[in-house]
């Protein structure tokens, strides 16, 4: 079968020179600047019921470059700077579309120092890459090999709040090819207690990563509030130190996520998911800590791209799906059922994990939903004074 080039980003650590990390923090600094200065600007508009787009803004930062206060937008290269730009653009066209809130300001101490560069603005040649205004190489640690014959069409560099300096090179990847056909289909159902239990009566277990360095992290975290606020070296040290041990632990969680979606769409043709709004469930005090270390928003965004890479069918059954008091063999819907029941009897004699019957139920609905079409959904039950009597609110999850 022959493979559809897709768009990939290989991301690896590199080093820079003390001149290099001063020219990447000038330039980070100039991005944040002008891509404030242009949300403002459209932000006033919008006050004034006008419109202002790309080539607006664009025309606003030639004129900025040209005064006083503004001419050290000049030092840096300008490919970064037009492409914050059309971030901005992308930003206020996915809030006009209703899928993101509207833009926000770019803090210096919270925000994701980056900076992009199209090729205008790069040169990769023999293994080495050559960012505008500057004369060396970035010392880069490969850490993987580009696909072979792979050209990046833009370079994102990037400093994370740990220290941590990182490229991205986006690419066209010929070796991601469709997976052969497989038999099985599974229903996956995410939890707290289990990370996900599969409709085949498999549990895959929590890690937990936050908890694990709850204590070291609590240690660092109350040395950083000893530190008089300011911009103090003690201070200073101790934020990066709080900042390595959450990026630890993101890291640990993102590579078992890898690693445990790969596995799932290796083995199953059709994939079946519940469609969760986990931006509103953490907004439970007391669940929101565990459900942000489980990361489900993650671990479907993993599924969603490396199914469309290799050929699968992936699912999302919709929220209301009463899918764990639903009887995966008669199809009687319980009552409402405490979150303490983890396994109960149906009528018809048959005893059910609460978790199991709610990944063979997902995997039923998202079987029918493949064979009717993919607008069919399930519809949510309606009690009689007009709540919903199919799901349980967000703060009742089931672990």
């Amino acid at each position: 079968m022959k493979a559809t080039p897709v768009k990939r980003a290989f991301k690896y650590r590199f080093s820079p020179t003390d001149a290099q990390a001063a020219e990447l923090l000038r330039t980070f600094g100039c991005v944040r600047k002008v891509y404030n200065m242009a949300l403002a600007a459209r932000t006033e508009a919008w006050t004034r019921q006008q419109r202002v787009n790309y080539n607006a803004t664009s025309a606003m930062l030639t004129a900025w470059k040209k005064t006083e206060d503004l001419a050290y937008l000049n030092h840096v290269s300008s490919v970064p700077l037009q492409q914050c730009l059309r971030h901005l653009q992308a930003a206020f066209s996915n809030f006009f579309a209703k899928r993101a809130r509207y833009p926000r300001f770019k803090s210096r101490r919270k925000s994701r120092a980056s900076a992009e560069y199209t090729s205008s603005a790069f040169r990769f040649r023999d293994g080495r890459l050559y960012l505008a205004k500057m004369s060396e190489p970035l010392d880069i640690l490969w850490s993987r090999p580009l696909p072979q014959g792979a050209r990046p069409s833009t370079v994102t560099v990037s400093r994370d709040s740990a220290g941590r300096w990182f490229v991205s090179m986006l690419c066209e990847d010929a070796s991601v090819k469709p997976l052969p056909p497989a038999d099985a289909a599974v229903g996956i159902d995410a939890g707290l207690h289990h990370l996900v239990t599969l409709s085949t009566g498999e549990k895959i277990s929590n890690p937990r990563h936050e908890r694990r360095d709850r204590s070291r992290l609590a240690k660092a975290q109350r040395a950083l509030s000893r530190r008089s606020r300011g911009n103090g070296t003690n201070r200073a040290k101790a934020r990066r130190k709080v900042a390595r041990i959450h990026a630890q632990i993101a890291d640990r969680r993102r590579d078992a996520l890898h690693k445990l979606t790969t596995r799932l769409v290796r083995e199953n043709q059709t994939l079946v998911i519940e469609d969760l709004t986990v931006r509103n469930m953490v907004k439970n005090s007391s669940l929101a800590r565990a459900i942000s270390d489980a990361a489900w928003s993650e671990l479907r965004t993993m599924l969603e791209y490396k199914c469309a890479w290799y050929g699968r069918n992936l699912v999302a059954v919709d929220r209301w799906f009463p899918s764990s008091r639903l009887c995966s063999d008669c199809g009687a819907l319980q009552g409402r059922m405490p979150l303490s029941v983890r396994t109960w009897t149906c009528a018809c004699g048959t005893t059910h994990d609460r978790d199991v019957n709610a990944a063979k139920n997902l995997l039923a609905a998202g079987l029918a939903v493949s064979v009717c079409g993919a607008g069919v959904r399930p519809q949510r039950e309606t009690s009689r004074t007009g709540q919903s009597a199919t799901k349980q609110k967000p703060s009742q999850r089931e672990p």
